[in-house]
């Protein structure tokens, strides 16, 4: 499958053992995992700066996730804004449930994204 990076909205700052946040554009942290050849190379936390803005948390969330680089986005909500701003960065989608581990739900999204 070759390289990719995957950014993952969580809850805390526990890496592959957080779980998936409710929320994507103020979600308090972002898990972003770089794997290649589906395994796990990198695993950094970073916060969110969007976190504790009322409104447009979104776009900035985007923004910053296009910056890093992200390839695909493994969220559990997305609204219709920040869905077609990821479209327009070409950063894929991929839906889990909420309060999944992220180790789980990037191996879940890993299997969606595979050719039958």
């Amino acid at each position: 499958m070759g390289k990719l990076r995957i950014a993952v909205p969580t809850k805390t700052r526990a890496g592959l053992e957080d779980v998936v946040s409710e929320v994507f554009g103020k979600a308090k942290t972002f898990t972003i995992v770089d794997v290649e050849d589906d395994e796990v190379k990198n695993v950094q936390v970073i916060d969110n700066p969007a976190a504790s803005y009322e409104h447009g948390a979104g776009p900035v969330t985007v923004k910053m996730l296009a910056d890093l680089n992200v390839d695909l986005v493994v969220t559990a909500e997305l609204g219709p804004g920040a869905s077609s701003l990821l479209e327009q960065h070409n950063i894929k989608k991929a839906s889990v449930k909420p309060n999944t581990k992220v180790a789980d739900s990037i191996k879940e999204a890993l299997s969606k994204l595979k050719p039958e």
